[in-house]
Formats: structure tokens, sequence, C-alpha cells
């Protein structure tokens, strides 16, 4: 596995990737790209998605090992890939290992270290879009590789009390003990589907941490009949960056935060870990936002 050293990062161009699903039309690229050439360097970004190669969840293992041989700095990695590459990487750092969940591989010499930068982009962006926001009791929809970041940040914001609501109940459940053991005193509990209107309803927020809502997945999450003030609704979804779910979340009058402020908080974490540069999280904001309107 041939890797980059903070040596040869200096002066020189970055060969980037995103590994995922339905991954067309993500804004990280021409993020990552302009970032990199507003302070005067080359990076090439590419994506790899799995649908288009016809590729199964699991092949993000060859794809990260393959990687480092065609010259790539580092890889993002998105839905449905956060978890499966966990047994592919030679490290992780404490906050992946923690959340059992990787966004972002670095290599290093001949190692390909985990990253997660997800949790860190859903706080920076809370806090900025709800600064006010009421989060002691917080729904949380999904328990995946997102949901799991999602769940590390509200808790460490203040949540209380939190619910995951997921299909897999096993796997929700896994995730609130993960969650107790590293938060003691904090309530952290899984639920199914089918008990979410009782939950929403006792809620201060909801948080969608599930695909619901991308362009390939169509729809709301649950019924739109439990969105009601003061409930505040964020999604993590940003493509299209106005969901079913906020739309529908606003006319009923609700408090809403769109996922572009995650996508880009993430990015700007992601992009110093792989090409050492410090970026201007302000002009990526900006970029972004130029990037959503077109």
């Amino acid at each position: 596995m041939r890797g980059t050293t903070e040596t040869d990062r200096q002066g020189r161009s970055f060969l980037v990737g995103l590994i995922g699903s339905g991954i067309g039309p993500s804004l990280t690229p021409p993020m990552h790209e302009r970032e990199a050439d507003r302070l005067g360097r080359r990076l090439v970004y590419r994506t790899i998605d799995i649908d288009v190669w016809g590729l199964p969840p699991e092949s993000v293992g060859e794809l990260v090992r393959s990687a480092p041989r065609y010259g790539f700095d580092g890889l993002n990695i998105t839905h449905p890939c956060k978890q499966a590459v966990l047994p592919h990487l030679d490290g992780l750092t404490p906050d992946a290992a923690a959340l059992g969940a990787v966004n972002t591989v670095v290599f290093e010499g001949d190692s390909a270290i985990g990253h997660n930068t997800d949790w860190s982009g859903f706080l920076e962006a809370f806090e900025i879009g709800l600064p006010d926001a009421a989060r002691e009791r917080v729904v949380l929809l999904g328990a995946g590789g997102a949901g799991a970041a999602v769940a590390h940040a509200l808790l460490t914001s203040g949540t209380g009390d939190l619910v995951i609501v997921d299909p897999e109940v096993d796997r929700a459940d896994a995730l609130a003990r993960a969650l107790i053991a590293r938060f003691p005193g904090r309530s952290c509990r899984a639920a199914p589907p089918g008990d979410v209107a009782a939950h929403v309803s006792r809620a201060d927020g909801l948080v969608n941490a599930t695909p619901i809502g991308m362009a390939h997945h169509p729809g709301l999450p649950l019924p739109a009949a439990l969105l009601r003030p003061p409930l505040w609704v964020a999604d993590i979804v940003y493509r299209p960056l106005r969901t079913a779910l906020l739309d529908e979340a606003e006319r009923r009058g609700c408090a809403t935060l769109s996922g572009g402020g995650m996508a880009v908080f993430q990015a700007v974490r992601a992009f110093e870990l792989i090409t050492g540069l410090a970026p201007d999280s302000d002009r990526m904001r900006a970029h972004f936002a130029d990037l959503a309107a077109g």
C-alpha cells in the first residue's frame, strides 16, 4: 500500500475519492477541488459509485485496499459503507472506534487509517443552525453509521433522553448500549418504527439520519401528522437540500435544519486530514451555498 507522508504532501497535487451508493449528485467533490484551488494546490476528486458498478457494500474493502495503488491520498466513505469498511482498515482514531463508523480514510505510509468527521460536522452545524433549540428529549431516525455520529453529537451537546428508531431494532439497541457506556447518566434506548408516534409526541426535536429523502430514496421517514411545533426537525440529507421532510415540517410551523451544514463541516475536517492543508470553513460554506443554489 502506497500512502502519503507529511513531507510529500508539500507542494504536490492530491487524488481523493468518495465511495458510496447513489453519490452522483454529491457536492463534496467540487467543494474539495475548489478549496484546494483557492489554496494554490491541485486536487482531483473522483466518485466511486457502487450502484454504477453493480457492487455490494462489502466491496468497499477491496476498493480501499486498491486505492493507494492508483495514487489516492485518501477517501471519503458514505452510505451504505461507513460500517462495512471497518474490518478493512489498519487503524481507527478514538472517535471512529467509539462510533463504529468511518467517513474518512487517510493513507499514511503503508496504513489505511479510519476517521469520523460526521459527528463533529453535525454538532457544529446544529450549534450554528439551531443554537437555542431545546434538546433534552430527541428522537433519532436511523442507527447506521450516520446515526451513530449524530447520536454522539446530540449527547455531547447535552441531550439527556435519546430514542433511536430503526427497523433493525437489534442494531439500534446495540448503538444505544454503546452510547450509554460512553455517556453514563443519560437515557438512550432503541424503539421500533411502530412506536415512533409516541416518542415524537414527547420530544423536543427529531433528526432524520436515514437515506429517506435522498434523490434515490424519495419520501418521508415518518407520518407527516407527527410534525408539530414546538418540535424542531433536522435532516442530514443534503441532496436535495430541501427534503420532503423539511418542507413538510416548515409547512407545519417547525424550526428546521438542513443537512448542508453537516456536509460542509465534515468536509472541512476531512479535507484537512487528507491534505494536511488548512481550509477556510467560511469560504467552503459560501461555495457550498453557491453549488446548492445551482
